[in-house]
């Protein structure tokens, strides 16, 4: 009981953490490129999902994957765009609303990643960019693995360690995990499909690299 009522005191002041920075980490990442990178990966790799899938962004933020998601998709799917932070899904909501996006598709929901209200084997796609920087990496893998189907995807968008990946630690106060921890982890659910390292041009290549990964 004490454990819980801890976990819960430390989730609502990171909320509130949250709360504070959405509109300058929206800024910072819209300035940034980060949707055009987004965006040429999915052209290149097309996502695993068909017609009528269910699909989460798991800490959406602002928007921004969920967005490039639905830009990506040319079919309708249902998509729950997630995060701890009602500032990022409001600001999420507005973005879509102001897009020429398919509103039908997306809902948006506050939850923790830690404690995904889904039930087991419930999601064909999993979508995660900068998310399980904020939790301890073995248990948010762990969570994400319970609620997709056997045969269904993950695809993570690790921050890895760097200048970069340290500025943005600084900034937005996560923690990047080493990439043979994030592979090794992945690998007790998963069976890793392939790796994208994105190029040097883009924005989002001073951090991240794709990992698809198939629950087995």
């Amino acid at each position: 009981m004490e454990y819980a009522l801890t976990a819960t005191k430390t989730e609502a002041r990171a909320g509130s953490y949250y709360d504070r920075i959405a509109r300058f980490y929206e800024l910072t990442f819209k300035i940034n490129g980060y949707g055009r990178s987004l965006d040429a990966y999915f052209q290149t790799h097309p996502l695993p999902v068909s017609r009528g899938q269910r699909i989460l962004d798991a800490g959406c933020g602002t928007g921004l994957l969920t967005m490039a998601l639905l830009r990506a998709i040319r079919f309708p799917v249902s998509i729950t765009a997630l995060d701890l932070s009602s500032t990022s899904i409001a600001a999420a909501r507005k973005s879509l609303y102001y897009s020429d996006g398919r509103k039908r598709d997306v809902t948006f929901t506050q939850g923790n990643l830690l404690c995904l209200p889904f039930a087991d084997e419930s999601l064909d796609l999993v979508v995660t960019s900068g998310a399980l920087e904020y939790v301890p990496l073995a248990d948010g893998l762990a969570e994400l693995a319970r609620v997709i189907v056997p045969g269904g995807h993950l695809l993570h968008l690790p921050v890895h360690p760097g200048i970069a990946g340290k500025f943005l630690e600084i900034l937005f106060r996560f923690k990047s995990h080493p990439p043979k921890e994030v592979i090794g982890r992945t690998e007790h659910h998963f069976r890793i499909v392939h790796q994208y390292r994105f190029k040097p041009h883009h924005v989002i290549g001073w951090s991240k690299t794709a990992i698809l990964a198939q629950k087995v």
